[in-house]
């Protein structure tokens, strides 16, 4: 069966991307996998599942409305606190317009972000009850 060994996000500035992605989900760069190999690849720490990210420089600009993008998960994190974080590192807010109106109190809340380059992501998770929020 096939599976994604790696993502390729086009980018700009490949520094500033796969810094910002290294902090935003705890990943480690992938040594060169040869002599003369400038690529930026993130994986998971070992030991811990996930797909790795690559970063792959391009002229075209990011998408308003990509047709491919990351849903990244707050785990157990507050989703509002997870965003503010991503933020601190370099991500926006995005003005969505197709947030549901009238979302099923079951499914998990989202809010769309861009990174540094202006690719879009979702980050996806709950909201702490009024009488339990942080602070």
């Amino acid at each position: 069966m096939t599976t994604i060994a790696q993502i390729s996000l086009g980018v700009t500035d490949d520094a500033r991307a796969g810094e910002f992605w290294r902090q935003a989900l705890g990943y480690v760069r992938r040594p060169p996998r040869f002599e003369g190999d400038e690529w930026i690849v993130l994986e998971p720490p070992p030991g811990t599942a996930g797909a790795a990210i690559a970063m792959d420089v391009s002229e075209s600009p990011a998408e308003e409305f990509p047709r491919i993008h990351l849903d990244l998960s707050a785990g157990e994190r507050d989703l509002d606190e997870e965003v503010d974080r991503l933020v601190a590192l370099g991500a926006r807010r995005v003005d969505w317009p197709y947030y549901p109106e009238n979302p099923r109190p079951e499914e998990p809340e989202y809010v769309v972000l861009a990174d540094p380059e202006g690719n879009r992501f979702c980050v996806e998770g709950r909201r702490a009850a009024p009488d339990q929020a942080p602070g």
